[in-house]
């Protein structure tokens, strides 16, 4: 048996695979649409924002703290209409805070 050993990148397998082609799509996409927020999301809450899977019609968002989270929840009517101006489906946004791996436990 003879094997043929090659290095590629993660692009290249990406692009190679159907799955992952997939995914990678639905990264980009995730990625456009916070990046289409800017505007309609207060720019100090930004940098605790980072975009999530998107599954169907659902999207979910990633956030550090509850505080930003509580700010989404006041916003989320204004994020789901531009969101569907700029074309995409979006029936809900799901919001998920992540616990800090430099959280101090005491």
């Amino acid at each position: 048996m003879i094997r043929n050993h090659r290095s590629i990148t993660a692009l290249q397998a990406a692009h190679e695979s159907p799955t992952l082609s997939h995914l990678a799509a639905l990264a980009k996409e995730s990625s456009a649409r916070l990046q289409s927020l800017q505007g309609v999301i207060p720019s100090p809450l930004l940098r605790y924002i980072k975009a999530g899977p998107i599954e169907g019609s659902t999207w979910c968002l990633l956030l550090e703290n509850n505080a930003v989270a509580a700010k989404l929840r006041q916003l989320m009517p204004a994020l789901q209409a531009h969101l569907r101006s700029k074309g995409w489906e979006v029936t809900s946004i799901r919001l998920k805070v992540q616990m800090s791996s430099q959280a101090n436990y005491r």
